[in-house]
């Protein structure tokens, strides 16, 4: 069973907020992201190839929503900014466990 329109769109953002992560060096790269949550490298790539495949895990957004801040509502309906706006700059974990490193070590 093919994805309908709507669901390849989301797919496509998807991929743009995972690249986009990437080049914020947020994460080093998809392996580093297919590693932490567990996917199988081969199976997200396919995807990013035939996005008609119904393989892609709605579970994958919540990853850039809750550990990244990338917009739900973008990732949804492509409306607002990529990002969720913050009224203090957005850190990632691997930021935060940076910065509470350095804390440890002054």
């Amino acid at each position: 069973m093919a994805q309908t329109t709507d669901s390849q769109r989301v797919v496509e953002r998807f991929f743009k907020a995972l690249e986009r992560i990437i080049e914020d060096k947020m994460i080093r790269g998809r392996k580093t992201f297919t590693d932490k949550y567990n996917i199988n490298r081969r199976r997200l790539y396919s995807i990013e190839e035939n996005k008609e495949s119904d393989a892609f895990q709605v579970a994958w957004l919540t990853y850039l929503v809750e550990d990244f801040g990338i917009s739900a509502k973008w990732l949804l309906t492509g409306k607002g900014d990529m990002y969720v706006t913050y009224k203090v700059p957005f850190k990632s974990p691997r930021q935060l466990a940076r910065e509470e490193k350095l804390r440890k070590t002054t």
